[in-house]
């Protein structure tokens, strides 16, 4: 009997393991990489265009990678030519970390990225290649396709990054996004988010960072203009329990590439 009772709580000490297992892995936000690559001129950046949409972009795609988004700054942007951002997400960091190692064993993406592995210094695709890891906010998991109509070419994608002086600081305005209410904001006035999320590994920290959308330069201006107007932020941004909570915002307007899955 008493030998009956202790398989019976093992069993049950094993199923309540389980689910909270479950529980813990059901609550764990997905993970974003923003990689940032920089080129030198013309020939580079077609030479990464190229490997981008027709060998990378596919093979991420068969390794379940659903939404690919690969933008550049505005044509005449003198600060931030050059660069070409790529923005993934992924269901874990198990995952993120794995997936070059799952590409090296795809033999569809070795070989149409052949001339990119096989690279030499002559023919290089870009100088230099960053990688941001994010955690996607609590009350925003899932990267968002915006619903824009306007033309692509006229599109503009806001990516802003937001640093603090400290952890507590920060922590305080990711808790302004999610408890205070800044997200429903955003999401009230269409903004178009693309994302939000913590920066747990990059060059900038402690930082959070998101995308909005809109149509064109003159749809963001206005909707920027309503987001100053609007009551609930005025409430917002004069509690004195949000106060200085950003030391640095850093904004870049992007286009989407014509191969972006944004």
């Amino acid at each position: 009997m008493r030998a009956l009772k202790t398989t019976a709580i093992l069993a049950l000490s094993a199923l309540l393991a389980t689910q909270v297992h479950a529980q813990t892995k059901k609550q764990d936000p997905p993970i974003h990489e923003i990689r940032v690559y920089q080129t030198a001129n013309a020939d580079q950046a077609g030479r990464l265009d190229a490997y981008l949409a027709e060998c990378l972009i596919p093979a991420l795609h068969r390794l379940g990678v659903q939404d690919v988004g690969v933008f550049k700054p505005l044509p005449g942007d003198t600060v931030y030519a050059g660069r070409t951002y790529m923005l993934t997400s992924h269901g874990s960091l198990r995952k993120l970390i794995s997936t070059e190692e799952r590409l090296m064993q795809d033999a569809t993406y070795l070989a149409a990225a052949k001339s990119y592995l096989d690279t030499f210094p002559a023919q290089q695709t870009y100088t230099r290649k960053e990688t941001i890891i994010l955690q996607a906010f609590r009350l925003f998991p899932m990267l968002r396709r915006p619903s824009l109509k306007g033309a692509r070419t006229e599109r503009i994608y806001e990516l802003r990054s937001y640093e603090s002086l400290n952890e507590r600081l920060y922590w305080n305005k990711v808790e302004m996004f999610n408890e205070g209410g800044e997200i429903r904001l955003f999401d009230r006035l269409g903004f178009n988010a693309v994302f939000y999320g913590e920066v747990v590994a990059g060059a900038r920290m402690p930082n959070l960072m998101y995308m909005t959308t809109f149509e064109n330069k003159a749809d963001r201006d206005a909707h920027w203009q309503s987001f100053r107007d609007d009551p609930e932020w005025k409430m917002l941004s004069a509690d004195p329990k949000y106060r200085k909570n950003v030391s640095r915002n850093e904004t870049i307007f992007l286009r989407p590439t014509s191969y972006s899955d944004y």
